[in-house]
């Protein structure tokens, strides 16, 4: 239904019902031209467009927020690049040259370990259980009071659910097979692979495919089979990992300067909230919808499936307790937000066993069988 068109029946309506007429169309334009300012926004992202499923999501909240407010609150849209780089989103932001933009908070884990939270941290939360702790369980509070102390506040907006381990020009069996391997990685899973003995690299997404080639990487890890494949990362790796156990589900957040959000009016950061929701929706069902069939095009092309040996994947685990342990020790923001985690994890799993683990894992057979 169109909004303009309703709220202007309903106006009609209510005039021919005996309403004073005169009153309403006195009050309501001061009303509407107070709560709807003109606002021209900047939001700058941390993704090229060629990453069409995170970019895009920046794209549709844009809408949404512009149709909203019916064109008086306008956001103007910048690339990684355009403006800075893509790892220099959060600065843009906390110093004002943009109002917002649009991110990956553990990109910032050289500031603050802490920021890791608000995207992925190894052996962490999926998806959904990431999303119920952030909207549920406390989660977007505890996030933003720590983004405060770099002047952001910040909201979830987009999520890829669980992530693949990444393509590597050899075969990964052993852990003897990761030492010296230069590997692409964000967040703080550089920390954890570098104590099995491999060398992380953070290198932008735009930038990766090249670094690949050239021979600077050994591997790289990005996101999933439709964004790997939009990248082209299987046409000069061709052993493709799975699971990226550091990003069991890896959110983005819109990043807003706090003191423009405080001004904006309540209207405003109420359009705003409920679009990083609905971009939160969005993104991962897009992912889920893609992500097949890109796979299957993908195994069509050469790329070798191949799971982390357990030895791998335990390893990994240990390393992981490791690094939380040292940091945790030392870093308050990161030990409270790591015991909120842990404590929901505890309980998230053992909900997941009974339910979507029995249903799934049925479901998969079924689809083994032939039977669907």
């Amino acid at each position: 239904m169109d909004r303009r068109r309703f709220l202007g029946g309903a106006a009609k309506g209510a005039l021919g019902a005996g309403v004073v007429g005169a009153g309403v169309a006195t009050l309501a334009a001061p009303a509407i031209a107070q709560d709807r300012p003109k606002v021209n926004w900047r939001c700058v992202s941390s993704f090229p467009k060629s990453v069409d499923t995170i970019f895009g999501a920046s794209e549709l909240l844009a809408r949404y927020v512009n149709e909203a407010s019916d064109g008086q609150f306008d956001i103007q849209l910048f690339a990684a690049g355009e403006i800075v780089p893509g790892g220099q989103v959060l600065d843009a932001v906390e110093n004002g040259t943009v109002q917002m933009g649009h991110t990956a908070s553990y990109y910032y884990v050289g500031k603050n370990p802490a920021f890791a939270f608000g995207t992925a941290v190894p052996f962490g939360l999926n998806a959904r259980q990431l999303n119920a702790w952030f909207y549920e369980g406390g989660g977007n509070d505890l996030m933003n009071a720590f983004f405060a102390k770099s002047g952001v506040y910040g909201l979830p907006a987009g999520n890829t659910g669980a992530q693949m381990g990444g393509w590597y020009r050899k075969e990964i069996n052993t852990l003897d097979d990761l030492k010296g391997l230069k590997l692409r990685i964000a967040g703080l899973a550089g920390k954890v692979v570098e104590k099995l003995g491999v060398v992380p690299q953070q290198i932008p997404a735009g930038d990766i495919y090249s670094a690949l080639e050239r021979g600077t990487l050994d591997a790289v890890e990005f996101v999933g089979p439709y964004d790997d494949e939009r990248l082209g990362f299987h046409k000069v790796a061709k052993y493709y990992y799975y699971p990226a156990w550091w990003e069991g589900g890896a959110a983005l957040h819109m990043m807003f300067n706090l003191e423009q959000w405080n001004a904006l009016p309540k209207a405003y950061q109420a359009m705003l909230e409920s679009a990083c929701q609905a971009i939160n929706a969005s993104m991962l069902a897009s992912y889920d919808y893609r992500n097949p069939a890109a796979l299957r095009r993908l195994v069509g092309e050469g790329a070798q499936l191949r799971p982390f040996s357990q030895e791998i994947m335990n390893a990994s685990f240990e390393a992981a307790k490791q690094v939380h342990e040292e940091i945790s020790a030392s870093n308050e923001d990161y030990r409270t937000l790591l015991e909120s985690q842990n404590a929901f994890k505890q309980d998230a799993y053992l909900w997941a066993q009974l339910s979507e683990y029995t249903f799934d894992t049925f479901m998969m057979i079924k689809q083994r069988e032939g039977a669907l």
